[in-house]
């Protein structure tokens, strides 16, 4: 896990800054040139709209800005807590959707303006969740799933937990499918797309089974026994086809084990009679059972 402090966030990449005012560059001055100790005692009394302008005029890499920052991040860190605590019991570590959080509320941090409200933590929430959430949609999948249908699973799932609370029972499909306006074969496919958030491992012990079975040993495996019936199956549909003496020869090869000179004494033949009828046999049958285009049968003995 990689951690990420809030001066850190203040200063890299998705940290927007915006754009300062002259009043507010004129008024966070006077702290420029001041030591650590006294920024850190100045800043500890300003309230929340201080603090912003502060860190809004001032240009990355100050100290008096990320003074500010880290004093916002602290007294909203609380908030952030509470953001992630919704989206835990998931595949995620706690600790790495807190950083997630704390990029989404240094984004409004840099972003918010206060002319449009007086509430910092109003606006930083829905950011905050928006960043989680595109968090889970962009990089928590390991295996891929089309954006549309990742945006969608986390729409069902956030209806689901609404729906859930306004109706006292688990949402059925055509809850889902009336509250979020889409069709029942969507939602379907969202919840299968679910199960490809979490992977599991072929290791892991399976709940349940008391003799501690690893997932890979209830997992089907090829059967040889199958392809040979299909095979056998599809020899049957033009078995009919074949000349009585290649049918008796392919009897006594794999019916009953005969090498070709036991075939040959048996019948009557040579042993390189037994091999050209074989052969004719095979080549008759091969293309009809793959599905190739067969050539012109030949009758044999007729």
């Amino acid at each position: 896990m990689i951690v990420i402090s809030p001066l850190e966030l203040a200063d890299s990449p998705v940290a927007i800054a915006v754009r300062p005012s002259a009043a507010a560059v004129s008024r966070s001055a006077a702290f420029e040139g001041a030591p650590a100790g006294e920024i850190r005692n100045g800043s500890a009394g300003l309230d929340d709209g201080e603090l912003l302008r502060i860190a809004q005029s001032l240009p990355r890499g100050s100290e008096r800005r990320g003074e500010a920052c880290e004093l916002l991040v602290s007294r909203y860190r609380g908030l952030v807590r509470f953001c992630v605590q919704r989206y835990t019991r998931r595949s995620e570590p706690d600790d790495d959707l807190m950083q997630v959080g704390y990029v989404g509320l240094m984004k409004a941090i840099n972003n918010f303006n206060p002319a449009l409200g007086d509430s910092l933590a109003a606006y930083a929430q829905p950011t905050i969740i928006g960043e989680i959430k595109r968090h889970f949609r962009d990089k928590g999948w390991p295996v891929h799933i089309k954006r549309s249908a990742r945006e969608l699973v986390l729409e069902v799932r956030e209806a689901t937990g609404h729906l859930t609370q306004e109706l006292g029972r688990a949402p059925g499909e055509s809850d889902l499918v009336r509250y979020l306006g889409v069709s029942g074969g969507a939602v379907r496919d969202a919840q299968v797309a679910a199960m490809a958030f979490q992977a599991s491992s072929l290791d892991a012990p399976v709940a349940g089974q008391p003799d501690g079975d690893r997932l890979a040993e209830l997992l089907g495996e090829e059967d040889r026994r199958v392809e040979h019936m299909l095979t056998m199956q599809a020899v049957a549909t033009h078995w009919r086809e074949l000349p009585a003496r290649e049918r008796a020869i392919l009897l006594l090869r794999f019916n009953g084990e005969l090498t070709q000179s036991e075939i040959g004494r048996q019948l009557g033949i040579s042993q390189m009679q037994v091999s050209r009828l074989l052969s004719h046999a095979f080549g008759y049958l091969r293309p009809r059972l793959l599905g190739l285009e067969p050539h012109t049968l030949e009758a044999a003995g007729q």
